[in-house]
């Protein structure tokens, strides 16, 4: 087992406080394991095991029917005046469930802990029920550094090969210490979980062959601008006959499930953000190796571009990209400390692409930390007050 240490200290930081806690991410990220960490260190912590209360939902053993059924079940094994720790995993499955959460979060004694599959948790009554009175945890698939922590190994660069083709599920990482030709049937388990349970039924959509189309062509067009029009009019040349709509559900369905991200653009001069051209990313390179096939590694680029854009949202920013005059800064990193650049590129051996990296750097007219990731072995170099740095390295190392 990996233990999510960032993760596990943030509900260690919310223990106690009078807040739900609320644990979000795509399936089979870790959520469940990452409660079971936590109630671990609560047992140690002296807390008995009947003030533990942990309910998976997806369990058929827990078939609640209603919000009071739920409730009522959690109710009875509160007993006494002690501390009680509530666990609900995948609580989106109890229709109304927000209703239960709140009965028991009023309860003085009860530290209520929730994991969703879909960002519909918190875009549903339990926003507007109990706003203010929960604090989401986004929780993503492992990072480079936590996959590395898995293997006896310190060849970094060919653990990195491994983790751009692999991904971060950590199911994969047991795979792949015993029969690594297994992880396209579970990589294939996950997908075909989150199309049906999370987007299908959800969404009441029944063209599997569309859905897949345009996910593949956004799992294809990771770091470059699409739009609705575009996939569209591409899709209905190809005999998918689809519209500008249909493909807008679509995309908003696969972000709520979090198989994609939306990165907006931001204006660094103005300040301000951009209303259209959106990039997307995809949550894990192994589900995206595992739709596209060979046709995944045929752009290293933007393969190492999505790699980043997760690892600075593990890191807790804000991130857009970044529109200087009429060129592109491929990541503006946001936090209250203020602002960060990241420009990244495969290479930048040759001085001409050296150059084309840093010009959008150079441009933005401030004196905000900028940043060059590239898979150079070079040692770490300054052009200007612009940092070089491999991005190996800077993956393992949490400084920057």
């Amino acid at each position: 087992m990996i233990v999510r240490t960032e993760y596990l200290e943030e509900l260690k930081r919310w223990k106690d406080k009078d807040l739900i806690k609320v644990v979000t991410g795509i399936r089979r990220c870790g959520k469940s394991t990452l409660f079971d960490l936590f109630i671990d260190y609560l047992k140690h912590s002296g807390i008995k095991e009947g003030q533990i209360i942990k309910i998976n939902l997806e369990d058929a053993d827990y078939d609640f029917k209603t919000y009071k059924e739920l409730y009522d079940y959690v109710n009875k094994k509160i007993k006494t005046n002690d501390n009680y720790y509530v666990f609900l995993d995948e609580v989106q499955n109890v229709d109304k469930f927000e209703k239960a959460v709140d009965s028991l979060y009023i309860k003085k004694n009860v530290d209520v802990y929730i994991t969703g599959s879909n960002a519909y948790l918190l875009s549903s009554e339990l926003a507007t029920l109990l706003s203010g009175r929960y604090i989401e945890i986004k929780m993503l698939p492992l990072s480079f550094s936590e996959y590395v922590s898995a293997f006896d190994s310190n060849n970094y660069q060919q653990l990195f090969l491994e983790y751009l083709k692999n991904g971060g599920m950590p199911g994969n990482i047991s795979i792949l210490k015993t029969n690594p030709n297994d992880i396209d049937k579970y990589l294939d388990g996950i997908f075909s979980t989150i199309v049906y349970k999370d987007i299908m039924i959800k969404n009441n959509i029944t063209d599997k062959i569309l859905l897949e189309s345009i996910l593949k062509y956004i799992f294809d067009s990771i770091g470059s601008p699409i739009s609705a029009k575009k996939i569209s009019d591409t899709l209905t040349s190809k005999g998918l006959s689809t519209s500008n709509h249909t493909v807008e559900n679509y995309i908003n369905a696969f972000i709520e499930s979090f198989l994609i991200y939306k990165a907006k653009r931001f204006d660094i001069k103005g300040k301000n953000l951009l209303a259209r051209d959106y990039k997307y990313y995809a949550v894990d390179q192994g589900l995206r190796s595992y739709l596209l096939g060979k046709k995944a590694d045929s752009d290293m680029g933007h393969i190492l571009e999505n790699i980043v854009y997760l690892e600075l949202l593990r890191r807790g920013y804000k991130v857009y990209v970044g529109k200087v005059d009429e060129l592109e800064v491929d990541f503006v990193a946001e936090n209250r400390e203020g602002l960060k650049y990241f420009q990244v590129a495969l290479t930048t051996r040759d001085d001409r692409i050296l150059q084309r990296e840093l010009r959008s750097l150079q441009k933005t007219g401030d004196h905000y930390p900028k940043y060059l990731l590239t898979l150079d072995m070079d040692l770490e170099a300054d052009y200007d007050g612009i940092t070089k740095i491999n991005i190996v390295d800077w993956l393992l190392n949490k400084k920057n």
